[in-house]
C-alpha cells in the first residue's frame, strides 16, 4: 500500500512539473489558479466546522482523520464548484488543473495526518490547529511540489509569513472597499505569471479569536482584530506561470 501511495504522488508531480512546461493559454491558468484557491477555502471551512471536535478536551481519538477530512473536502468544494474530484475526468477543466487540485488534497491529508497526536490529545482544549495554521501547512506543501506558489496572506498577519507583498497589500486594500470572488493580476518580465487572489471572509465561528473588543486577548494570546462577521479577513494568492 505505502509502494502505490509513493507512485500515486510521484506521478501527481510528474504531471504538475508538465503543466509548467507546456503551453497553457491565459485563461486555463486564470481558471486553475482560482479552482487552487477555491479548494484551500473550502479545506480551511473543513477544519473551522471541525474546531468544536478538534478542542474537545474530553475526548481522546476524535475520528478526524485524513480521510474523514478528504471526503469532507471533497462534499465541500463540489457543493461550491459543482466539481466532482472523484470524478474529475469527466469534468471539462483547464489542462492538468484535476492533477493540480489533487495535489492540493493531497497536501491537506498530510497536513491533518502530521495533527494527529496533538488533535486526539485528551485533556487540552485549544490545540492552535486551526483554518490559518493549516492552511500554512498545506500551502507550502503544496508549493514545494509543484511551481505553482499558494500562500494565505492578510493586512493584519499574525504569521509573517503570511504578510502580503506590494501587489496582494493593493488587492486586498481593494477588496475592502471593493467586495470580489477573486481579483487577478498579470506580471509580465522574464518569469511571465498570473497572480489571483481568493478574498476570505470572517464568519461567525472566526469572531472568537479575530471578534470584538479590539486588542483584548484571545485564546491564543493574540490581540483581537475587532473584526464583524463578513468582513475581510485576507486572501489566498495563487502565482501561476504562463507559457511563453
Amino acid at each position: 500500500m505505502k509502494q502505490i501511495t509513493v507512485m500515486i504522488v510521484a506521478c501527481l508531480m510528474s504531471l504538475i512539473q508538465s503543466a509548467v512546461a507546456i503551453a497553457a493559454t491565459r485563461g486555463e491558468a486564470e481558471e486553475t489558479a482560482r479552482l487552487i484557491g477555491m479548494l484551500l477555502s473550502a479545506a480551511r471551512v473543513v477544519i473551522e466546522r471541525n474546531q468544536p471536535l478538534i478542542n474537545d478536551p474530553t475526548k481522546g481519538e476524535k475520528g478526524f482523520t485524513p480521510a474523514s477530512f478528504e471526503r469532507e473536502l471533497l462534499d465541500e468544494f463540489r457543493a461550491r464548484t459543482n466539481i466532482d474530484l472523484d470524478h474529475a475526468e469527466t469534468v471539462p477543466l483547464p489542462t492538468h488543473a484535476a492533477a493540480l487540485l489533487q495535489e492540493l488534497v493531497q497536501a491537506g491529508k498530510m497536513v491533518v495526518a502530521d495533527a494527529q497526536p496533538t488533535i486526539n490529545k485528551r485533556g487540552i482544549g485549544y490545540k492552535n490547529f486551526i483554518p490559518a495554521s493549516f492552511g500554512s501547512g498545506a500551502a507550502s506543501r503544496f508549493s514545494k511540489h509543484s511551481q505553482v506558489k499558494l500562500k494565505q496572506t492578510t493586512l493584519h498577519p499574525r504569521n509573517p509569513e503570511n504578510a502580503p507583498d506590494a501587489y496582494e497589500e493593493a488587492v486586498l486594500r481593494q477588496l475592502m472597499t471593493l467586495p470580489s470572488q477573486s481579483v487577478t493580476i498579470h506580471e509580465g518580465g522574464e518569469e511571465d505569471h498570473l497572480r489571483v487572489l481568493t478574498p476570505i471572509y470572517y464568519r461567525k465561528d472566526c469572531l472568537s479569536c479575530h471578534g470584538q473588543p479590539a486588542g483584548e486577548l484571545d485564546i491564543s494570546g493574540y490581540m483581537k482584530e475587532g473584526a464583524d462577521e463578513g468582513d475581510l479577513a485576507g486572501a489566498i494568492s495563487v502565482t501561476i506561470p504562463l507559457s511563453k
